[in-house]
């Protein structure tokens, strides 16, 4: 199935960072990201602000659809959680809906078991969020929340006159 481009207003955007902020604080976690499922960042909390975000994403979503791949071959729709253990720092990342990403990063301040439990509520919000988004932007008629629908023909042909 193709998924169209997710179109986000200023306030959706606004309580999806209220949702990660709140879960960096609840899980006493290090950073939390959301990337959709095509490698783009949507939005990140936490002291990590300012690392490569850009790479954080398409690795992430990349990583996601390596093991969508494994999970087919073992006969699963997909395998949801991830939870990767370093040295320092541990990555959970979670499918959120069908087209997002919950990448939490935390530290030995922070225990897998409060951040699966924290992130549980989190995504559910996320996801109820995403969904509401996606209802909005279809029952809109085509081209409506484009900033581009203004503009004709006539606009195009007399600026590259």
């Amino acid at each position: 199935m193709i998924q169209s481009q997710l179109v986000m207003q200023k306030e959706d955007f606004d309580r999806v960072l209220g949702i990660i902020q709140r879960l960096v604080r609840d899980a006493n976690a290090k950073g939390v990201f959301v990337v959709d499922k095509a490698g783009q960042l949507i939005g990140e909390a936490g002291e990590l602000r300012g690392i490569d975000s850009t790479s954080l994403a398409s690795l992430t979503a990349g990583c996601i659809a390596a093991t969508g791949g494994l999970a087919k071959i073992l006969g699963e729709e997909e395998f949801p959680i991830h939870f990767h253990q370093g040295e320092r720092d541990n990555l959970h990342m979670t499918v959120v809906g069908e087209r997002m990403i919950l990448v939490v990063v935390f530290d030995e301040r922070s225990s897998l078991g409060l951040v699966r439990l924290r992130v549980k509520k989190a995504g559910g919000e996320l996801a109820k969020l995403f969904e509401d988004i996606r209802k909005k932007a279809e029952a809109q008629p085509p081209g409506a929340g484009s900033p581009f629908a203004e503009i004709t023909d006539d606009d195009i042909d007399n600026l590259f006159s």
